[in-house]
């Protein structure tokens, strides 16, 4: 009783001011709790945290959970739907695990997930917050493939899809675009090396500019690799990340807090990853901020992780997952404040060169065009004609610099082509061996087939000398029965002409 009154007295502005920097810590709750879970979907709205869907042992819910950061309670939001939405019943429209969610206006926008409903296509599902009516919206264009463990980031209007696990368990790596001014959906098609297809990854935005995608799995292989997708240019890259090599996984969760990015959680369905990794996302570098215990909630897969702005100040806060257990806890981490620093062109050295000269290029006609009030009285400007010879040099030097990395780049990507060339090249002669061992493969099977058919046929053969030698058999018992026969015969005979001769010779008979 006295713990329950403490958490209903409890401020939570001064709580969350007394936190350690990069330390998670579990949140006081009052009353009941919502149901453990995992793969749910979750966005804070305001002063709450929305929880929605999800799974638990094998069963999917479509419950809407809030929790309030003011009172520190859980309610369950009471929804409006209509009785039939197109194919979708109340029953199921929400009933979806692995699906995604980010706010648009005053509404949710849950994006794809598994569930029961058979759909060939991703279904785009809304929660209006202000009148809590729930329904599909409906997309025009080219829909992606219904899936779930996929990522759904927003630049802008636009709202970036990759990856995920289809209805047929299929693995994907492609990229589709929801424009959510016109809900609209298009493919965009990229080049350069894609990632390889996998699902429960998580992925970010940077600078307006760069999809980041980390980790996930596929069915039997768990990631630790990062890969970038440039929206400009369309073009995916591998960059080389210094530091240790961070551990493989999937199911984690992420948020981006400026320049950070946050990664909680994961495992690879052994173990739960216990560190909570933030990557510098300008200089592409990972540091591990705190470590919980290998069974905590925080190491679990399947949770998510939000941002919470309290105070003035920004915090993260971790919501379910499953660890051999299913979690309900909610957990707070105040990120310690970390200074912004220029950003990494995520490109070749050729990429990078030509967008510092456009940059500069357009720096110089926006300054050539910038206009002047006018004065009572001229303004003077004093220029200092050695620093601006210093600064022309400056700025030749970088152009060498620039142009030489370009001739760099160019003669990495001859090499690149001669290496592609020379591997295409290997390939199409293992096909055209291939293709032989299977001629021969053929043969040798036809071979096969004959020799079993004669084998077959000597059995045949060899079973008809087994009914001979049973025949032969019988007739030498029938030879030899015979031959006695004969035998007792002749015996008989003998013994016949003995008596009569005595008899004709006047022997006397024996008595």
């Amino acid at each position: 009783m006295g713990t329950e009154e403490t958490r209903k007295d409890m401020d939570i502005d001064s709580w969350c001011l007394d936190l350690s920097y990069d330390q998670w810590v579990p949140l006081p709750v009052s009353g009941q709790r919502p149901s453990a879970r995992y793969k749910h979907a979750a966005a804070v709205v305001d002063d709450k945290l929305y929880i929605i869907g999800g799974s638990r042992n094998g069963r999917y819910l479509s419950d809407v959970q809030a929790f309030d950061f003011k009172s520190l309670t859980w309610s369950s939001v009471r929804l409006k739907m209509e009785p039939q939405i197109g194919n979708w019943s109340p029953e199921n429209l929400l009933s979806t695990s692995g699906h995604t969610t980010i706010t648009w206006g005053n509404k949710l926008l849950l994006i794809g997930g598994h569930s029961k409903h058979d759909s060939d296509s991703m279904p785009v599902r809304f929660i209006d917050l202000e009148s809590l009516q729930c329904g599909i919206v409906e997309t025009s264009g080219k829909a992606p493939a219904a899936r779930g463990g996929h990522s759904a980031s927003l630049v802008g209007s636009k709202l970036i899809v990759f990856g995920g696990e289809d209805k047929k368990r299929r693995l994907l790596n492609d990229v589709h675009i929801l424009e959510l001014e016109t809900m609209s959906w298009e493919l965009l098609e990229a080049t350069q090396t894609t990632p390889a297809p996998r699902f429960d990854h998580t992925a970010a935005v940077h600078g307006d500019r760069y999809l980041v995608v980390f980790g996930g799995c596929s069915h039997s292989i768990f990631f630790c690799d990062l890969h970038v997708l440039d929206l400009q240019t369309k073009e995916w890259s591998r960059p080389e990340i210094p530091g240790d090599m961070i551990a493989p996984r999937a199911g984690h969760a992420a948020v981006t807090i400026g320049e950070s990015w946050y990664v909680v959680g994961g495992g690879d369905n052994k173990s739960g990853c216990s560190e909570t990794l933030m990557l510098n996302m300008p200089k592409l570098v990972w540091s591990t901020l705190t470590t919980v215990k290998e069974r905590d909630p925080l190491a679990s897969e399947g949770l998510s992780v939000c941002s919470a702005l309290i105070t003035g100040e920004i915090y993260l806060v971790a919501f379910g997952g499953y660890n051999g257990k299913y979690q309900n806890e909610i957990f707070f981490m105040r990120p310690k404040p970390r200074n912004s620093s220029r950003p990494k062109i995520f490109q070749s050295p050729a990429a990078a060169a030509a967008a510092a000269s456009v940059t500069a290029a357009y720096a110089l006609a926006k300054s050539e065009k910038l206009d002047f009030f006018e004065t009572e009285e001229p303004i003077k400007l004093v220029v200092n004609k050695k620093d601006v010879s210093v600064e022309l040099d400056a700025v030749r030097e970088d152009k060498k610099v620039m142009e030489l990395s370009l001739t760099e780049a160019r003669q990495e990507n001859s090499r690149l082509r001669e290496k592609i060339e020379e591997v295409n090249n290997t390939h199409a002669e293992l096909s055209k061996e291939l293709l032989s061992v299977q001629g021969q493969l053929a043969s040798e099977r036809s071979r096969c087939f004959k020799l079993e058919a004669q084998i077959a046929e000597l059995q045949k053969v060899l079973e008809s000398f087994h009914s001979i030698e049973s025949e032969v058999e019988v007739l030498r018992k029938q030879k030899s029965a015979l031959e006695q026969d004969m035998e007792h015969a002749a015996a008989a005979t003998r013994q016949g002409s003995g008596g009569l001769l005595s008899w004709l010779s006047g022997a006397p008979r024996s008595s």
